[in-house]
């Protein structure tokens, strides 16, 4: 049998992809990853063969900067990241409005190739990030059966009355101006009507008696896939999704970091670790703020500074571990408590560990992934423009003194995503649903 796995060129969207495949790895079956060349690396770090495939302009190997990017992406990336800066509801104004270059890049031409590399693998099972909408029109036009998978919370698809990119919830500490909140909700219509008339074009190019779609935001392939335990999952909205499967997390290995392994066993301290993801790093300002917040605790840290410099950080205790880059997965196993942007990977990495987060959620899914994680007691939010460093060291002492009610349900939660993987349970999906 032969998998293959369709990726955007962006490190955060292949690691889980990836980590799904090894089910398929490691029962000797043949993965190949369609993808870009800046993640080339990992696609050979898992051991799989690779097929070029260029999803859209811009790409991330695990660190984004701005002036690595091509050029008019390299503006639109310097562009969001000061929208992060005036807020929440800006920032996803700014995202709305530039989402059809992003989500549906050249989509003819691109599902054209996507449709070559199928031809060339000649693949038994596909299955794609669900936000690779060319990818899947490809899939959809060619009437080749594959598996949607939300690499997100699963607010990334729409149900019910739900518009794409405005969250259907928000965490506590932010408190939208209902104005601002219903202009949001107006832009996001417009757009996801301009995506579905651009999808429908599409589709019909490729397949002209495909049925058009009234909002190609709720659209799925025939495999749907949640990379987020149900468990945390509103009931009434899981009632509305259809068929699907909740795979729980992705949890990738990885390789042996000797530094890391010394720094973990030379202290006794509760360990702290800090990410704010490989695009979000950027933001100095609130990573010094965290930094300071945690000098403050009895606490030892690894904080991953991505591409803000250690310089703008403030004093850096010779007990912490400071790299750009640091193993994600192996700290989590060691932490007390995560700080983080909110992204579905740090999130679900955290839960399967075990591990509260203090979350400071910035863009996109990460609003309603915060709420859920607030309503299940496994962690708190602040809001990352306003919090100062007395109330992060707060909610983070708080976090680490976990009630104990919430931290037997963590408990139990991360023994289950631990029990049964992601990518067993995403395989075991496949195939249930191959002669469906």
């Amino acid at each position: 049998m032969t998998l293959l796995v369709i990726s955007p060129d962006y490190a955060s969207h292949l690691f889980p992809l990836a980590t799904l495949a090894t089910a398929w790895r490691d029962a000797g079956e043949r993965v190949v990853v369609a993808t870009g060349p800046a993640t080339d690396a990992i696609v050979r770090q898992f051991g799989f063969e690779r097929e070029y495939l260029q999803l859209g302009r811009g790409s991330n190997p695990g660190v984004i900067r701005a002036e690595d990017q091509p050029k008019g992406e390299d503006d639109a990336l310097r562009g969001f990241f000061d929208a992060t800066r005036r807020g929440a509801v800006e920032t996803l104004l700014f995202q709305a409005r530039a989402r059809g270059d992003d989500l549906l890049w050249d989509p003819l031409n691109t599902a054209r190739a996507v449709q070559d590399v199928v031809d060339r693998v000649r693949p038994d099972q596909v299955i794609v990030d669900h936000l690779a909408f060319s990818a899947r029109l490809a899939l959809v036009g060619g009437g080749v059966r594959h598996g949607d998978v939300v690499l997100g919370h699963p607010s990334a698809l729409t149900v019910g009355d739900e518009v794409y990119g405005d969250p259907p919830a928000w965490p506590r500490a932010f408190h939208p101006d209902p104005a601002a909140l219903a202009e949001l909700r107006r832009v996001c219509e417009g757009v996801r009507d301009r995506f579905t008339a651009d999808w429908n074009a599409t589709l019909h190019a490729l397949d002209p008696g495909a049925p058009a779609s009234r909002d190609a935001f709720a659209e799925t392939g025939d495999v749907l896939l949640l990379n987020y335990p149900g468990e945390l999952h509103p009931p009434a909205r899981t009632a509305l999704l259809g068929p699907h499967a909740f795979l729980g997390s992705a949890v990738r290995d990885e390789a042996p970091d000797a530094e890391v392994d010394a720094w973990l066993a030379a202290g006794d301290e509760p360990v702290v670790y800090v990410s704010l993801g490989s695009f979000l790093s950027v933001r100095g300002d609130l990573l010094a703020r965290i930094a300071e917040a945690l000098r403050g605790l009895d606490v030892r840290v690894a904080l991953a500074a991505g591409s803000t410099p250690v310089g703008e950080l403030g004093p850096i205790p010779a007990s912490w571990l400071v790299r750009a880059v640091l193993p994600q997965v192996t700290l989590l196993r060691h932490s007390a408590l995560a700080v983080s942007h909110g992204g579905n990977n740090s999130v679900t990495e955290a839960l399967t560990a075990g591990v509260p987060l203090l979350l400071v959620p910035l863009s996109t899914d990460q609003f309603a992934g915060a709420a859920a994680l607030e309503d299940a007691g496994f962690g708190l939010t602040l809001d990352p423009n306003a919090a100062s460093p007395a109330e992060l060291r707060h909610a983070a002492a708080a976090l680490l003194a976990l009630e104990p009610d919430a931290r037997a349900r963590l408990d139990a939660l991360a023994a289950d995503l631990t029990e049964r993987p992601g990518a067993q349970r995403a395989r075991a999906a496949m195939l249930a649903g191959a002669g469906s």
